[in-house]
C-alpha cells in the first residue's frame, strides 16, 4: 500500500475520536512521558489500535496519542516514539508525525533525552536545539517518488528561528537558564565511545542522542515549524569517569521533568 494511502487510512481512523484538529504535535522523549499529564480534556488512542502504526518497544515509551488542550492550544502528544535502533525503517519512525500533520498539526515541538558533549553543560540542563547532525547513516525521505517521500528539501532553518526566540522568552519567564546547541543523532542502541564523543565535539556537536533527526527532517518536508528541546540526562562517554546506563537516563529525565513541563507550558502560552 502506498504511503499516502496508509496516512489516509490512519488519519481517517483517528478523526472520529477528535473534538478538534490539533495545531501542535509534541513528541515526548525518554522519561518525559509525564508531560502528557498537562493535557486537558484528553482523548487517548493507543498506537496498537491505529492502522499501520507500529508500537515502540523502548523503555519509557508507552505508545499512545493524547489529544486535548494545553494552555488553550489544541495539541497532540506522542507518548512514545519509534526509534531506528528498534529495527524500524526510517520512514516508519516518522509515519506517526505524517499522520498528525494530515490531521492538522502545523508545528512540531520535539523533546528528547540527550548526552551532554559540551563540557559547559550539566545534567539537568535543557538545550534548545539550533541545528543537528544526522549521523544515523540513513534518512526518512528515501522511500521513493512513487511513495511520496523523495525530496531535496532545504534544511538551513530546520529549527524555526522565530520560534527559538519564543522559547527564550518562555524560559526567561520561568526563570530557566536555557542552553543552546547542536544535536547529533546516532542510530544506537549502544552509547557512544569516548573517542566518538571527542570526534563529535570537534564537529561542533553539543549533545548526542538516538532520535529526533528523522522527525525534524519529515517536519521540514511537510513545511511544519519546529522547536527542539534536549534534556541533558547524562554527560556523554569519557567526560565523567563513570559508565552510562539507560535506566539512569530515564530516572534523571523523570527527576528533571518538572522543569521541562513548565517550559513547554510557557512556550505554548507564548505561541
Amino acid at each position: 500500500m502506498l504511503l499516502v494511502d496508509r496516512i489516509s487510512e490512519a488519519s481517517s481512523f483517528i478523526q472520529p475520536f477528535l473534538n478538534e484538529a490539533p495545531e501542535y504535535a509534541i513528541i515526548l522523549g525518554s522519561g518525559l512521558g509525564g508531560l502528557s499529564e498537562l493535557v486537558e480534556n484528553q482523548v487517548i488512542i493507543d498506537y496498537q489500535d491505529i492502522p499501520h502504526f507500529k508500537v515502540s518497544g523502548a523503555p519509557g515509551h508507552i505508545g499512545r496519542l493524547i489529544f486535548g488542550r494545553i494552555k488553550a492550544k489544541a495539541v497532540v502528544c506522542m507518548q512514545g516514539r519509534l526509534h531506528y535502533y528498534e529495527g524500524n525503517d526510517p520512514e516508519d519512525t516518522v509515519f506517526p508525525l505524517l499522520v498528525l500533520n494530515a490531521l492538522g498539526a502545523q508545528t512540531l515541538l520535539v523533546t528528547n533525552a540527550a548526552g551532554g558533549i559540551n563540557t559547559d553543560f550539566a545534567v539537568g540542563d535543557i538545550m534548545l536545539i539550533t541545528d543537528h547532525i544526522n549521523l544515523t547513516g540513513s534518512h526518512p525521505l528515501t522511500i521513493g517518488n512513487e511513495q511520496g517521500l523523495h525530496e531535496f528539501i532545504d534544511m538551513t532553518y530546520a529549527y524555526t528561528p522565530a520560534l527559538r526566540e519564543t522559547v527564550h522568552a518562555a524560559a526567561k519567564k520561568q526563570g530557566i537558564s536555557l542552553q543552546e546547541g547542536v544535536y547529533l543523532g546516532v542510530r544506537g542502541p549502544s552509547f557512544e565511545t569516548p573517542a566518538e564523543i571527542r570526534a563529535f565535539r570537534i564537529w561542533g556537536a553539543d549533545a548526542v542522542g538516538m532520535s529526533t533527526v528523522f522527525e525534524v527532517i519529515a517536519a521540514n518536508f511537510k513545511g511544519m515549524q519546529t522547536i527542539g528541546l534536549s534534556l541533558i540526562t547524562n554527560m556523554a562517554a569519557g567526560i565523567l569517569d563513570e559508565p552510562l546506563s539507560g535506566d539512569d537516563v530515564i530516572k534523571t529525565a523523570a527527576f528533571a521533568a518538572q522543569k521541562m513541563q513548565n517550559l513547554v507550558q510557557e512556550i505554548l502560552a507564548e505561541l
